[in-house]
């Protein structure tokens, strides 16, 4: 496939805007202003896009929302704090290819008719946070951000706010807060962003890659773009790939690529020729899925129906070495450090859960102790203010049903035979 958002990003001067303009970069924003906003809009609908920060809301019909309310300013958010462990898919595009981004919130600013842009860093990328202020500075020197864009009376104003690395604000929401320069913390919902967002006026937050697929949705035509991937999932999608494969990476595949072919194919397969044993598909934060699970399409719309969600797109590969006890464990660990605190089942849950799970690992687990497990998770599950809480009881719900005979030999015989750190 002809690559589309990692287009040129073996250049070493990649992140110029000249190397970008070589390229056809910013014609994109030009056809745009061409258009009509509601017609750009409709482009993005015919396109098929879905947002890729994990919830594969579809694009357009989160930019009607906000189009259709009357408030004015309206705000862009990109959410750049890529916070879920094992994903690393956006940065690519931000140190490498930082011009297809601004072009994009560019269009995706005249199109929702929003003078204002954000791009929520995550404090763990300083290189991005240069790469991106140089971008911005070069974009608005050539008239691409501004007062009056290529004089065609468009304003667009675009700044970097970098987080302090806080899981929780790649929430939506907690973000805004943190935008705003409160504490990160998720609000309750209704009223959803679109319509109260950052200072109570209509906002779209959208992922950085889902807001470096717009350029090239205006480029083709939405139909044409739809056409790439799955009729109900379209386009492009970057999966990484970490863990224990012989070529990790970020690989940019149609989306819908089988998630055995994404190992085996694209990522060489499992390094010092052991066994496949699990695959986080999306990544920490969705059910795991052991070896004879592999044979999925990786989408929005298959992943559930195996059990698992396509999340961000992480694909976290364990070979035979790895105790799952011991997985669970550690991730317990980050999703209760994580936590903001703002509801009980979150800031409760997930440090019973890694309580509990620390006393399997150790050797000191108890009969009862996966019963247990199994009540707190359903206690969580759907009772938290954003899917943290979620993401937390969904690795231990997904452990025990196809690893549970693990859990089980701990507490049986106070030790495992594996071990993680190979």
């Amino acid at each position: 496939m002809e690559k589309i958002l990692l287009k040129n990003i073996e250049n070493p001067n990649s992140a110029d805007i000249r190397e970008y303009q070589k390229t056809g970069g910013y014609q994109s924003i030009s056809n745009a202003f061409e258009m009509q906003p509601r017609d750009v809009i409709e482009e993005v609908k015919s396109s098929g896009l879905r947002g890729r920060g994990g919830a594969g809301f579809p694009t357009a019909m989160k930019w009607n929302f906000a189009n259709a309310d009357p408030k004015f300013p309206k705000y862009l958010v990109c959410n750049a704090d890529e916070g879920e462990p094992g994903t690393f898919k956006d940065r690519p595009i931000l140190e490498k290819n930082p011009h297809l981004l601004i072009e994009g919130m560019v269009i995706s600013g005249y199109a929702l008719r929003a003078e204002y842009g954000y791009i929520y860093l995550r404090g763990e990328y300083p290189l991005a946070k240069d790469i991106l202020d140089n971008a911005i500075a070069q974009a608005r020197e050539k008239n691409y951000l501004g007062e009056n864009i290529l004089g065609k009376n468009v304003k667009f104003e675009l700044s970097v706010y970098q987080g302090a690395g806080a899981y929780i604000c790649g929430e939506e929401t907690a973000l805004i807060e943190s935008l705003e320069g409160k504490k990160g913390q998720p609000r309750s919902k209704p009223p959803f962003p679109v319509n109260v967002g950052a200072w109570e006026m209509p906002t779209i937050v959208n992922n950085v890659e889902t807001l470096s697929n717009v350029p090239y949705i205006i480029a083709i035509g939405g139909e044409a773009y739809s056409k790439i991937g799955r009729e109900d999932c379209t386009g492009p999608k970057l999966y990484c790939v970490s863990g224990h494969v012989v070529k990790p990476g970020v690989y940019e595949l149609p989306m819908g690529t089988n998630l055995r072919d994404i190992i085996y194919k694209h990522a060489g397969g499992i390094k010092n020729n052991k066994k496949l044993k699990a695959v986080l598909p999306g990544g920490i934060s969705t059910p795991v899925l052991p070896a004879d699970r592999i044979d999925c399409l990786m989408d929005f719309i298959s992943m559930p129906k195996h059990g698992s969600m396509l999340g961000s797109g992480a694909v976290i590969v364990m070979d035979e070495s790895v105790c799952m006890v011991k997985v669970a464990h550690r991730a317990l660990k980050f999703f209760e450090h994580e936590s903001c605190g703002k509801c009980v089942p979150c800031r409760e849950g997930t440090g019973w859960l890694r309580q509990i799970l620390g006393r399997i690992e150790s050797g000191k687990g108890k009969q009862g102790d996966i019963e247990l497990l199994s009540d707190i998770t359903d206690i969580m599950s759907g009772r938290t203010f954003c899917p943290l809480g979620d993401g937390a009881a969904g690795v231990v719900t997904g452990m025990l049903r196809h690893f549970r005979d693990e859990f089980e030999e701990h507490i049986k015989s106070g030790h495992c035979k594996l071990s993680i750190d190979n």
